[in-house]
């Protein structure tokens, strides 16, 4: 019995010095982009694998010559704008569509969601240039509600939403409907509350897939004022070339409304992730 204990002891301690180690792998980039960013453009180019901290004193006047350059208010406030929009949405259409293929019986039910598991299946960029067009007809170029047009509906939050519902029991629906609920009342008192952690991984994801999008904020923002960080960021790139310290920078203050995010729903991203069985 003792031996057993004490076996289990050191195999705990074998995986938390694995966990520790992977967790300080994982930290390395992010540490090193931070001493990058407060290093001289020298110092950020040296090949001595030693060189780590800064020798000169530490350079926080690259993040005030990136602030300059580049509104980061402006770029903070349309990259929450989006990802606070495309979440409402996303979690909108997904929560109803979801119930819709998980819970009800419609004809030609089988042959509208395989034409969202072929959504799935196809790059997002084949769509890029007919919903570039559908925004320009509307008029929504350098808008907001441009950057939240492809987020409006989700094929995978369709998917996850469904596979939500159906895994509630139907004696739920029945009691509801016996008691005189009627559809409506049945999906927004009894089932939806019931796929809150479908939702909150949902939102997650999509969160996370907004503040992540590159190429259609590119595309369908080309002012300055209207863009958002990762695109905003790949536009510093071009214009310090190889001036390494400010783009670290630049990159820095771009992470801030992520890592703020996850602080404030740390709890939600966890529940989430592990609810889902899905991965950032």
């Amino acid at each position: 019995m003792e031996s057993a204990r004490q076996k289990d002891r050191i195999n705990r301690v074998i995986m938390y010095v694995i966990l520790t180690i992977m967790a300080f792998i994982m930290l390395v980039p992010f540490a090193w982009m931070i001493l990058t960013a407060v290093k001289t453009n020298q110092e950020a180019i040296s090949v001595n694998p030693f060189y780590i901290f800064p020798h000169s004193g530490w350079h926080w006047e690259n993040f005030a010559k990136v602030w300059k350059s580049y509104n980061f208010i402006i770029l903070y406030k349309n990259t929450l704008l989006m990802i606070f929009f495309r979440v409402v949405c996303a979690c909108l259409t997904a929560t109803m569509a979801g119930y819709a293929f998980g819970r009800l019986n419609f004809k030609g039910k089988n042959l509208m969601f395989s034409l969202i598991l072929v959504q799935m299946m196809i790059p997002s960029q084949i769509f890029i240039i007919p919903q570039y067009l559908m925004v320009s007809k509307l008029g929504l170029l350098n808008t907001i509600s441009g950057l939240v047009f492809p987020g409006i509906v989700t094929a995978f939050g369709t998917y996850l939403l469904k596979t939500g519902y159906q895994g509630l029991p139907k004696d739920l629906e029945e009691a509801a409907a016996i008691d005189g609920c009627n559809i409506g009342q049945r999906f927004l008192k009894i089932m939806m509350p019931l796929t809150r952690s479908s939702m909150v991984s949902l939102g997650i994801f999509t969160a996370l897939f907004a503040f992540k999008d590159l190429m259609w904020p590119m595309i369908v923002c080309t002012k300055s004022e209207t863009t958002t960080l990762s695109a905003g960021l790949a536009k510093m790139q071009g214009q310090y070339g190889s001036d390494y310290p400010t783009m670290m920078a630049s990159a820095v203050l771009a992470i801030i409304p992520m890592i703020v995010i996850y602080m404030i729903f740390q709890k939600q991203f966890v529940e989430g992730i592990a609810t889902s069985g899905g991965k950032l």
